[in-house]
């Protein structure tokens, strides 16, 4: 009888256990989400900071090989365009905000949409909504596409 007694306990014990491990499993994939898109977040703060300073390293490292760089006027730019024409004195940012922007992480992809103000180098506002498609790889968060349109 003492026998059958510890087994039930044992039993109860490791049930307990794997439910407390489901409901921390459970927890920890529901903060994914909100850490990832954090870390999209910190992507796209650092394109900007990467764009402000004319740094080409950084934007190197943060565009993908494949980047499709789509302007408001039509013009499209791959990785190389988009990294020259940002560190370009005549075609670079004097300043970039951005408010209320929506992102969706997809395992590891992320789209991230919403209005932008980006100052030209010739002192011209653009009020822009733009669309960014990131993926996540080896080196992180990288921007794959961007597109922007006027705001009429």
């Amino acid at each position: 009888m003492t026998y059958i007694i510890r087994v039930r306990r044992y039993k109860l014990s490791c049930m307990k256990t794997a439910q407390m491990l489901l409901l921390l499993a459970i927890a920890a994939s529901a903060q994914t989400p909100a850490r990832e898109e954090k870390e999209v977040l910190a992507a796209l703060a650092t394109w900007k900071q990467a764009a402000l300073n004319a740094d080409a390293s950084a934007l190197d490292k943060l565009f993908h090989k494949d980047l499709v760089y789509s302007h408001n006027n039509a013009k499209v730019e791959n990785k190389e365009q988009a990294i020259a024409g940002a560190v370009a004195p005549a075609t670079r940012s004097k300043a970039v905000e951005y408010h209320d922007l929506t992102t969706h992480v997809y395992g590891s992809t992320a789209v991230m949409y919403g209005p932008f103000d980006i100052t030209t180098a010739t002192g011209n506002l653009n009020h822009l909504h733009v669309l960014i498609v990131w993926l996540k790889g080896p080196q992180g968060w990288q921007m794959v596409a961007r597109h922007s349109v006027k705001i009429p």
